[in-house]
């Protein structure tokens, strides 16, 4: 018996939910526990494997410090002030990274960075370096 795929939706809303969690240092149990559920059904939700009901998604919202949007940002099938559809291969590419091991911790390190000045310099100094490395 083949079980169904999770529907991409699902998925990506579970992703954006651990994309938070993880922005703020938070684990999977100690959301579980704010939530009054098991860190495994946490584990789902973010997978994809089950379904975030809406009053549930609000909370996580609450506790996580964003509003239910932000789980729907960039979504699949979601309508694009651009033409076309979907994602192009590069926003995928930039989602991949940024919910992966490197981009959390580079994130979360240069949002530790409180100066707007020393945060460009870094960025200039990205660029500069992907550049080179073109070459």
């Amino acid at each position: 018996m083949s079980r169904k795929a999770p529907n991409p939706i699902d998925v990506h809303v579970g992703s954006r939910v651990r994309l938070r969690r993880v922005l703020i240092g938070m684990s999977q149990e100690k959301l579980a526990e704010q939530l009054g559920i098991t860190f495994q059904q946490v584990q789902k939700y973010e997978k994809g494997i089950n379904r975030i009901g809406a009053s549930r998604l609000y909370h996580i919202g609450q506790i996580l410090g964003v509003p239910v949007s932000f789980f729907y940002e960039d979504a699949p099938g979601a309508a694009q002030p651009r033409e076309g559809f979907g994602e192009t291969e590069s926003e995928r590419f930039v989602v991949d990274f940024i919910s992966g091991a490197e981009g959390l911790q580079l994130n979360k390190a240069f949002l530790r960075i409180a100066d707007p000045k020393v945060r460009r310099k870094v960025v200039e100094l990205v660029q500069a370096v992907s550049e080179e490395s073109e070459s």
